[in-house]
């Protein structure tokens, strides 16, 4: 070998040395919010400093409430749907029994329930700022069934059932993401936080509405990832209950599509929390 083929060999094997170095070194990817949000560690949060909620101006979607920024109290009409659900979409075969599922016309909440709306200490997940001057629109999490049945009715609603859910999620067509179905990237939802590849760290539960890229095409905020959401599912037995839209700690994308879900026991999970559904009355147009 040449002293020129020499050197320029050295010098690739070093120049290859330093760049794994810098991988190694490299920090864990920061996470991805929409405009108006900051990343603060494993959240996204409406002010660079000071309390996570509290901004003088609040970002779209959330207004100002008395404790800081919280989201609207908005709903969205789902109108009457049949759907097929099962092998049309590839990649459901063998996870989704084929059926066709029909909903009558309802309204869902744009947003999950948020600490600002939970009235008991005891139905969030114990933490410093989960009360107090904590951050309102937070996702209240580590909520039992029982929990979130009890919220919903304190709010004139109830829990969605599982194809009213499933619908909401998914549409008529029915995407394979509540946004469409290309894949799940970290902007479109707080997921893989915990162990997956948005970030990597202590995770819990996000601000609502900090993920627009993720939106159903109606207007639903956080359908796929941040907190897990009860349904009604009457096919599970007495001890189980059933969580849809995966959630902060999901780690894989397969998790966030519109047809997983998993079937859990009714108690509270760290990641669990819940969005509330509307019957129309007669009279609604």
């Amino acid at each position: 070998m040449t002293p020129k083929l020499v050197i320029g060999a050295g010098v690739l094997v070093v120049a290859s040395v330093l760049v794994v170095l810098a991988i190694a070194r490299a920090p864990a990817a920061e996470i991805a919010c929409g405009a108006g949000f900051f990343p603060r560690g494993m959240r996204c949060c409406v002010s660079r400093e000071g309390p996570c909620g509290a901004a003088s101006q609040c970002p779209s979607p959330l207004v100002a409430g008395p404790r800081g920024c919280v989201p609207p109290p908005k709903r969205v009409r789902i109108p009457e749907t049949t759907v097929t659900v099962g092998p049309s979409d590839w990649e459901a075969e063998g996870r989704v029994s084929p059926r066709s599922v029909h909903v009558a016309s309802f309204e869902i909440d744009a947003f999950e329930v948020v600490v600002d709306e939970v009235a008991c200490p005891s139905c969030v997940r114990p933490e410093p700022a989960a009360f107090g001057s904590g951050d309102p629109a937070r996702a209240a999490a580590n909520l039992s069934l029982s929990d979130a049945s009890t919220i919903c009715r304190k709010k004139g609603g109830r829990l969605p059932t599982d194809d009213e859910w499933l619908v909401a999620a998914a549409g008529a067509k029915p995407r394979r993401y509540p946004w469409g179905d290309t894949g799940a990237v970290c902007r479109r939802g707080a997921w893989g936080l915990v162990t997956g590849p948005c970030a990597h760290g202590d995770a819990s539960a996000d601000t609502v509405g900090a993920h627009p890229d993720g939106d159903t095409e109606l207007g639903i905020h956080d359908l796929a990832g941040n907190v897990a959401e009860w349904v009604v599912a009457g096919a599970t037995h007495d001890d189980r209950a059933r969580l849809r839209g995966g959630s902060y700690a999901t780690s894989l994308a397969t998790e966030l599509r519109t047809w997983s879900y998993r079937d859990v026991d009714p108690h509270a999970h760290p990641e669990a929390g819940a969005r509330c559904a509307y019957d129309l009355g007669p009279s609604s147009p």
